[in-house]
């Protein structure tokens, strides 16, 4: 009597494993699609809203610099790089020394 089963299970492992490492792959895919849906929903929420009390921030342009202003706390938000640019302007101005020097304390060593 002959049998007619397969030699091995190797090729049933083959392709579970490759079952299994498709629905992992789509897994991960589904899981970074919901983490930037997640990332872009919070941005549109927290976009340009005071951090300390969570009102409206407007963009005031102090040379070629736009800081970030809250009206209702009066606090002032600056972006990566503005700091030095808000400095390198005031340099050239009158009381650009005194400024500088309060917009060193400021600066990360």
């Amino acid at each position: 009597m002959a049998h007619t089963d397969k030699p091995s299970t190797n090729e049933d492992d083959y392709f579970a494993r490759e079952e299994i490492e498709q629905k992992r792959k789509l897994a991960h895919e589904q899981s970074q699609a919901l983490a930037a849906q997640q990332r872009e929903e919070l941005k549109k929420l927290h976009y340009m809203k005071c951090p300390k009390c969570g009102m409206d921030l407007h963009a005031l342009t102090k040379g070629d610099v736009e800081i970030d202003t809250c009206f209702n706390c009066h606090g002032v938000f600056l972006d990566a790089g503005e700091l030095e640019r808000l400095q390198a302007n005031l340099a050239h101005e009158k009381n650009g020394r005194w400024m500088g020097a309060v917009l060193n304390l400021f600066k990360n060593k």
